[in-house]
């Protein structure tokens, strides 16, 4: 697995388990430490993405939305 990939995986759950505790309502000391922890975990998954070996084919330009080709951008005259 890709380290990107990782870091979106682990930090999506330690989310999930942040959450959780809070609706549970326990382990105060747990809730904070998470709290705390979270910018420095956002910034460590944002750099994974930003970091990542990955090739983009299309420009922004060529393919405005990938999900609708009737979206595409018209060039210009």
């Amino acid at each position: 697995m890709k380290n990107y990939l990782a870091a979106v995986g682990l930090v999506t759950g330690i989310l999930i388990v942040f959450v959780t505790l809070i609706q549970m309502n326990v382990a105060h000391f747990l809730i904070w430490g998470i709290f705390l922890a979270s910018p420095g975990l956002l910034l460590w998954m944002v750099w994974s993405v930003l970091k990542a070996p990955v090739e983009v084919e299309e420009t922004f330009d060529e393919q405005w939305y990938q999900d609708r080709p009737d979206l595409k951008r018209k060039p210009r005259v």
